[in-house]
């Protein structure tokens, strides 16, 4: 059978040709947008988790743009490296500027992306704002910190183990445990103060005596408690401060002491011009 191996190699070239095409296609859709027109604005995190160029960003849920672009910069305000996300947002989309923004993942080892939590603000960021986001939980040092506390656990309950310290005593040493038995067995026989209070009926008499006193009316605590008269000469004091306050800077004039003086002079001057 007759082989054209010319036509052969031209549908090879033709094939690999288109392939290549393909390939170049594939790895530059991702900067072709299909959404339409959109604005920007910048949103500023420490930590971003592993946020890249075309992350969704989604408001509520729904997808409404991709992050364009990432960039580290130092924050001389703050003193610390920051990260930057370049927001493309599609036309028609209101996000209020109260508005939470996060990095969130699909699952546990999903996709990340930018999350939008809706305000409640009536007013809506356009382009070229600059909004900050919570920063991601950062797994590593939440690691290292959760180490941190083990170490300090085990470190405790050594102590512990030991005999080491108030807690440490009362768990290991027996002798711990006599005491208290003892002080219990003194409570049970009644002896002491708290002993008295928990056995002796008596001191339960006295106080059930004394109450009843004090609904009665009895005595000034009774007299306070049961009778109104001194709630309503109380009311009546502080109504009458309210409708005059100027009586409390009223001062009490004291007694002309010098008219007595007086009186008594013009009294010898009369005994004295009748003599």
């Amino acid at each position: 059978m007759y082989r054209d191996e010319k036509l052969e190699m031209k549908v090879g070239l033709f094939m690999g040709l288109g392939l290549f095409v393909m390939f170049l296609i594939v790895f530059s859709i991702k900067d072709i947008s299909f959404m339409g027109d959109g604005y920007e604005f910048d949103l500023v995190f420490s930590f971003i988790n592993g946020i890249k160029t075309s992350s969704p960003v989604r408001l509520a849920g729904v997808d409404v743009g991709e992050v364009k672009k990432t960039d580290l910069y130092y924050d001389e305000a703050k003193g610390k490296t920051q990260v930057k996300l370049r927001l493309w947002i599609r036309n028609g989309t209101k996000i209020e500027k109260d508005a939470d923004f996060r990095v969130n993942t699909l699952g546990l080892l999903g996709e990340r992306y930018v999350e939008v939590s809706p305000g409640a603000s009536k007013d809506f960021l356009g382009a070229g704002d600059i909004v900050s986001g919570k920063d991601p939980l950062n797994i590593g040092e939440q690691m290292e910190k959760m180490n941190g506390v083990i170490i300090s656990m085990s470190e405790i309950i050594s102590h512990i183990q030991k005999g080491e310290g108030s807690l440490g005593k009362m768990i290991m040493d027996d002798s711990f445990y006599g005491k208290m038995d003892a002080i219990a067995d003194r409570l049970e026989k009644g002896e002491g103060t708290i002993g008295k209070l928990l056995k002796d009926d008596g001191l339960y008499n006295d106080l059930r005596t004394i109450v009843g006193k004090i609904k009665g009316g009895e005595g000034t605590i009774g007299k306070l408690l049961t009778d109104d008269k001194l709630y309503n000469d109380a009311d009546a004091m502080i109504q009458e401060i309210k409708a005059n306050p100027w009586k409390l800077l009223h001062k009490t004039k004291e007694p002309d002491k010098a008219k007595p003086e007086a009186a008594d002079k013009s009294a010898s001057r009369g005994r004295n011009f009748v003599k």
